[in-house]
């Protein structure tokens, strides 16, 4: 998955590209989850340990790309809010609003919109 890092570098025809891009991705991993609790079946283990923390950049990639991942891919919305129920991830992830903060800083910094 390519939109984190180059999604704010790019624009009009290119931007969609990589925000598409990211979407496929999103549902490959959907994919792979199926109608599982984790990824690994019934019980978390790591792959979702691995994968929970990115998930902390999605609301300002949603903003950012005017997208939703809720509307693109269900299951991986659900599977974060599962998992975000273990106190073990909600207390260790970093604000997911601070990281929008973040983002417009370093937009701002580097002159991008």
């Amino acid at each position: 998955m390519t939109m984190p890092r180059s999604y704010g570098r790019e624009k009009g025809e290119k931007q969609e590209e990589v925000k598409r891009e990211f979407i496929e991705g999103l549902k490959t991993i959907e994919g792979e989850l199926g109608d599982n609790l984790y990824f690994g079946g019934e019980s978390f283990g790591f792959v979702d340990v691995v994968l929970v923390p990115v998930t902390s950049w999605f609301h300002s990639l949603e903003i950012c790309g005017k997208f939703s991942i809720e509307a693109e891919c269900p299951k991986i919305t659900a599977w974060i809010e599962r998992c975000m129920e273990k106190e073990s991830v909600s207390t260790s992830l970093p604000d997911p609003h601070k990281i929008h903060d973040f983002v417009l800083l370093l937009k701002q910094k580097m002159g991008i919109e």
